[in-house]
């Protein structure tokens, strides 16, 4: 086969755009610290990669649902430790009066202290998170409880559990059941001792003392199931964050350059690539002024 001098050319042209091409893709891959800008670079890498970031992202929204989780479990925790402290209290004084040497007087000014402890009750009840009754179920937005203008307490209390997905197909509930903590029970026999202080009568305190007990009794329970629910949630809070490791290192042996490698291929196409121009030069069509000379 006849090769002429337009062959040439063609061809040096030709090889030095494919060089230009390869050291354009090894100043990418330098400059973007990724082995591919386009899907069309490598497909298989593109693919694995959009698998890979979609666990990624399931990952970190687990971790913000723990977070979640633990932000309920927490002022869980802190509304049934104020409760318990407000009715050990009550216990005391229940205890104090029940003795026989109060007066009617002393019997009415426990009976305000209780008062006032009962609505601190409906406070701790009440307790919100970003706006949230922690309390009452599923019915978030809807308070519990309800301190009436006549002194009496009204309570609605939503006793489904709101659960939170803290990992794949594994649900946790955040809440507490508010019927064993700040039930309807518990206020009428909360508010049946300030009644009976504050006319004077301590004669049924008894009975309601063994009343207290049991819903004291009932709101330690339910602290300690609370308990068993925040440590299995910091377990699944360990596992989840291996999880975002495990998944960040496969991304990254997936979808980053390798730019010790990157470095020694470009300078490789560099010299290459001088080589090509030069021995371009050589073969181009001497010029009429070439002749001349």
């Amino acid at each position: 086969m006849r090769v002429t001098q337009s062959m040439l050319a063609a061809n040096s042209l030709r090889n030095l755009s494919k060089s230009y091409e390869k050291m354009g893709t090894y100043q990418d891959q330098l400059a973007t610290g990724k082995k591919i800008s386009r899907p069309s670079d490598d497909p298989v890498v593109a693919m694995k990669g959009m698998h890979y970031r979609t666990n990624l992202t399931e990952v970190e929204q687990y971790q913000r649902n723990i977070s979640e989780a633990y932000q309920w479990m927490e002022n869980s925790e802190a509304g049934i430790e104020q409760g318990t402290q407000v009715l050990q209290r009550v216990r005391e004084l229940v205890v104090q009066a029940s003795n026989g040497t109060n007066s009617p007087e002393d019997l009415k000014a426990i009976g305000a202290e209780i008062k006032q402890l009962k609505e601190d009750l409906v406070g701790s009840a009440n307790t919100q998170v970003a706006g949230n009754y922690i309390f009452n179920g599923t019915e978030t937005k809807k308070a519990p409880v309800t301190l009436n203008a006549d002194g009496t307490v009204t309570v609605l209390v939503d006793k489904s559990p709101f659960e939170v997905e803290v990992s794949k197909g594994v649900s946790l509930k955040a809440n507490i059941n508010s019927d064993n903590v700040f039930s309807e029970e518990l206020f009428t026999v909360v508010g049946s001792i300030e009644k009976a202080l504050t006319s004077g009568d301590a004669s049924g305190l008894d009975g309601l003392l063994s009343d207290l007990d049991r819903k004291m009794d009932a709101m330690t329970a339910e602290r300690a199931e609370l308990g068993a629910r925040y440590n299995r949630l910091e377990l699944i809070e360990d596992r989840v964050m291996k999880q975002e490791v495990v998944s960040t290192r496969i991304l990254s042996e997936n979808e980053d350059a390798d730019l010790e490698k990157v470095i020694i291929s470009l300078t490789a196409q560099e010299s290459l690539h001088r080589a090509a121009l030069s021995v371009g030069a050589r073969i181009m069509q001497p010029t009429l002024m070439d002749f001349l000379r």
